[in-house]
């Protein structure tokens, strides 16, 4: 939980929201695992998005004549984080750490910039 994210195609880093369902605490904070990438409640929007391949883009570029326009970012993360700590288990699924990687349909990589959690490695 808090852990700063940064989209490739992000004009701002975004905060990891986990909420408390797997039990698991750390310094009073949930911690995530690779099923916590829903947008709009794990994953918040990273300010304006700059991928041609998110249509509200494409739409606002093609209006500006070819101009590159970005616009308000809505995260589209149908799938899990990737590769997750196969070694800890939490809630039965990889934990989360530092080197995992979500991938956004409008083709942006998601990764982590500051950990939430700097007291606890993960082997």
């Amino acid at each position: 939980m808090g852990a700063q994210m940064m989209c490739s195609f992000g004009m701002a880093p975004s905060a990891l929201v986990v909420l408390p369902i797997n039990r698991v605490m750390t310094d009073m904070m949930p911690d995530a695992n690779i099923m916590d990438h829903v947008p709009m409640v794990n994953i918040m929007p990273f300010g304006a998005c700059m991928s041609i391949a998110n249509p509200t883009v494409a739409a606002a570029t093609t209006a500006a004549l070819g101009v590159l326009t970005p616009m308000p970012c809505i995260p589209n993360t149908p799938s899990p984080w990737v590769p997750g700590a196969l070694t800890v288990l939490l809630g039965n699924q990889p934990a989360l750490d530092n080197v995992s990687q979500l991938m956004c349909v409008w083709a942006g990589v998601i990764q982590f910039v500051t950990p939430g959690e700097v007291t606890v490695m993960i082997p």
